[in-house]
């Protein structure tokens, strides 16, 4: 089943060959279905109701107003936001987001398209990848990668219906675990920075596993080094490090690196990395010295690393749970999957050809991604989102495998697969019970007080505990009837429908009590302000509202320096503030509020001018 038309014919079993005539489909259509696959699974996780919910403070509305004053004043050099130079990223996500502006017009659905558009294109390389050189053992490679003892044919029908169902299973397991679903839909850097490293180590693998041809072998090459520039475009030098640290650990383990360093044409590489990277940054350290080297190289990369940065400590176990809880349903089975590759092998893995070595690849790129981020001091959730691609590649070779089982390798179900099989109907009964319990843990939020309510009244909790409960009986229904391998496809339709069933509608709810009166302030403002009349904010800082009155908001932290501010440098002008109801009250003005909105958590109000009394 030959899916991509790039292999040629003097060096490979002929599709006619591998299944019988009256079976083997066109290529086109195998095409056709690879990318309506991918479609299907990307519109699902990342495109149903993209735009369906606003901003989220406090992160996202920062980048969008960064982008819209870009493309509104055309600096395509200097980020600002609020007035003020926004270092902390590099351009590439403001560039995708102003161009989306120009395209769509000013809102969510331009924001976060970038986000959308890198999973997509990162899962659809992935299947690429896997459907070339997933296999999930050694010894199918020889089947068809041109080696001189060609395998049987049945042998090549089984290695075809390996890559097959690696490249299915690999592919719906990239795009569908809460890691990558999160940061698909919101309008930061992290899905950028993660496609486009992605992209290039999946380009780097395509050109390693393909030496017997030089010119595709460039090619890919020669791709990694620009997806590589763009990653450095899109989060800084994290973009080509983390990358380089994975190339060379694996190459090193595979006894590799000396002929792959000669075969990496690092000349013209470093050309097309260079012609990508070194423009912007020259551009923007003419226009701004040394407060943009301080702010991003010294702050947002070194002292992340080295220093607690905003708060973000957390202790050396934070991203085994991380992983755990963002890559589920399917971590439960990524220990198993791990285990099975046996890596301590290193003498009979190095006797292996270059195209069976993409798990260990992708396990090198899982190890140095999670051991980079555990040991920098600075930690987030969202600093391992780009080890989750390698994370589903290594579970999809493991359910591969389990399909695709022969007499030489039969599909024995080992201690450790058991385990995994156990734990994960376990989470299937926990994510029932947790739904439904959950609304009792919502009220925790102060902007949010009435979404326990909500929920309750909605029933979409109640809902995901049925998807959960009915998987796990039909998890346990296959475990009586011993079809234990398609316990893979129970995960991906149940958290399929979760998300479209409950996750997407709650989603809804917390963006009805969250971020909603942001919103109707933001238009009242834009009505409601008078010439001269600025805009204040006390308490704590909400840049949706820049976003979306698309004016200049002083943030005050503490209500009282907003009295003094006002009275000692404005006496005779109004000026219209946002606030919670108590921190309104804390700012003890010498005169009646008028109030403009009023909500269940900020209200918008009139100062009046004190010397006209």
């Amino acid at each position: 089943m030959a899916w991509f038309p790039i292999m040629k014919r003097s060096t490979l079993p002929q599709p006619a060959k591998l299944f019988p005539a009256r079976t083997a489909p066109p290529v086109q259509h195998e095409v056709l279905k690879s990318i309506a696959w991918v479609v299907i699974i990307c519109t699902i996780a990342f495109f149903v109701g993209l735009a369906s919910v606003g901003l989220v403070d406090e992160t996202e509305p920062l980048f969008a107003e960064a982008s819209r004053q870009m493309a509104e004043t055309g600096d395509w050099v200097t980020p600002y936001f609020n007035g003020a130079t926004r270092f902390d990223k590099p351009p590439l996500v403001y560039w995708l987001m102003a161009i989306g502006f120009r395209l769509f017009g000013v809102g969510e659905w331009a924001v976060r398209l970038p986000s959308a558009l890198s999973a997509t294109a990162l899962v659809g390389m992935g299947f690429y990848t896997l459907r070339r050189f997933g296999f999930s053992r050694p010894e199918l490679a020889t089947a068809i990668t041109g080696e001189r003892n060609v395998a049987s044919p049945q042998r090549s029908r089984l290695s075809q219906h390996n890559l097959f169902w690696s490249a299915i299973i690999g592919s719906a397991i990239m795009a569908l675990h809460p890691e990558t679903i999160v940061w698909a839909r919101i309008g930061v850097s992290d899905m950028l920075l993660s496609g486009c490293m992605g992209i290039a180590l999946f380009a780097f693998f395509l050109g390693y596993a393909q030496p017997e041809f030089p010119q595709r072998q460039r090619n890919w090459y020669l791709t990694a080094y620009l997806f590589l520039g763009l990653a450095v475009l899109a989060k800084g030098p994290v973009g080509i490090v983390l990358p380089g640290l994975i190339v060379c650990a694996f190459l090193l383990f595979v006894g590799q690196f000396r002929q792959v360093l000669r075969e990496l044409h690092l000349v013209k590489g470093a050309i097309i990395f260079l012609a990508v990277t070194v423009p912007w940054h020259v551009l923007v350290i003419v226009a701004n010295g040394r407060a943009y080297i301080d702010s991003f190289f010294g702050y947002h990369n070194v002292e992340r690393f080295t220093n607690v940065v905003n708060g973000h400590a957390a202790p050396w176990y934070f991203y085994f749970l991380v992983v755990a809880i963002g890559f589920l349903p399917w971590s439960p089975f990524l220990p198993w999957a791990i285990a099975r590759l046996h890596f301590y092998r290193l003498r009979w893995w190095r006797t292996q050809p270059r195209s069976a070595h993409f798990g260990l690849f992708a396990l090198a790129w899982f190890v140095i991604i999670f051991s980079f981020f555990t040991i920098a001091v600075t930690k987030l959730p969202s600093y391992v989102l780009p080890l989750m691609p390698a994370a589903a590649i290594l579970v999809g070779l493991g359910w591969s495998d389990r399909l695709c089982p022969s007499r030489k390798n039969p599909s024995r179900s080992g201690l450790g697969f058991w385990a995994s099989y156990g734990l994960n109907l376990l989470i299937f009964a926990v994510l029932a019970v947790a739904a439904l319990y959950s609304p009792n843990w919502m009220g925790n939020d102060p902007a949010m007080p009435g979404l326990p309510n909500l929920v309750r009244e909605s029933g979409v909790m109640v809902r995901a505990a049925l998807i959960w409960g009915t998987a796990l009986l039909v998890g346990l229904g296959l475990l009586i009837s011993r079809r234990q391998r398609w316990l893979w496809c129970v995960n991906l339709m149940a958290f399929a429908t979760f998300i479209l069933l409950s996750i997407l509608p709650a989603l809804q709810l917390a963006d009805q009590v969250r971020q909603q009166p942001l919103r109707e302030i933001a238009a009242t403002a834009i009505v409601e302000q008078q010439a001269e009349e600025s805009l204040y904010m006390v308490g704590f800082m909400k840049p949706s509202l820049v976003f979306y009155t698309q004016a200049p908001v002083t943030y005050i932290e503490r209500p009282g320096e907003l009295r003094e501010t006002l009275l000692t440098e404005q006496p005779n002008q109004s000026a219209l503030v946002v606030g919670t109801e108590n921190e309104l009250a804390d700012i003890n003005w010498p005169v009646q509020l008028t109030p403009l909105v009023t909500t269940e958590t900020y209200n918008l109000v009139r100062l009046s001018p004190t010397a006209d009394n």
